[in-house]
């Protein structure tokens, strides 16, 4: 299940990064997951701060990796 790892980010990164979430179901969900191409549940994207997608991840989530990568932004 995908919330305790979202759950546990959102804490790991506050201060770092935003964590957004949207229900797949929400007329908002819709309309992003079809403009990027979303096709399963759960679906991870992690944009850079000019709102560019820099990681897409669908099914199980690779905190670490997240992490990972967030981190190496900042340099």
């Amino acid at each position: 299940m995908a919330k305790p790892v979202v759950d546990r980010l959102e804490r790991d990164l506050a201060g770092q990064a935003d964590v957004l979430r949207l229900s797949a179901w929400s007329t908002v969900g819709r309309q992003l997951g079809a403009q990027y191409g979303v096709r399963g549940v759960p679906t991870f994207l992690l944009f850079d701060g000019t709102g560019q997608l820099i990681h897409y991840q669908v099914g199980r989530l690779d905190a670490e990796r997240i992490k990972s990568e967030i981190d190496s932004l900042g340099r």
